[in-house]
């Protein structure tokens, strides 16, 4: 299994990933919204679903954060 850290702001806001043979899991961990897993069978599926879900327009005034997260999605 590889484990990957895609952002960490602290203890309890984080996303991580952890590839499992075929299977990608995404974990999106906050104290405002507690926590979300997602499952992916493909690396194109979880890149599609990244840049859905992820989009520049919510980062306004946060493009570095928002750089650094699609560039570690990308490294998965």
């Amino acid at each position: 299994m590889q484990h990957h850290v895609i952002l960490k702001k602290d203890n309890w806001n984080m996303i991580l990933v952890d590839v499992k043979g075929t299977k990608i899991e995404v974990r999106e961990i906050s104290t405002e919204w507690g926590e979300e897993k997602h499952v992916f069978h493909s690396r194109p599926e979880l890149m599609n679903w990244v840049h859905s879900h992820y989009r520049a327009v919510d980062y306004v005034g946060q493009e570095e954060e928002y750089e650094q997260i699609i560039e570690n999605f990308s490294k998965v």
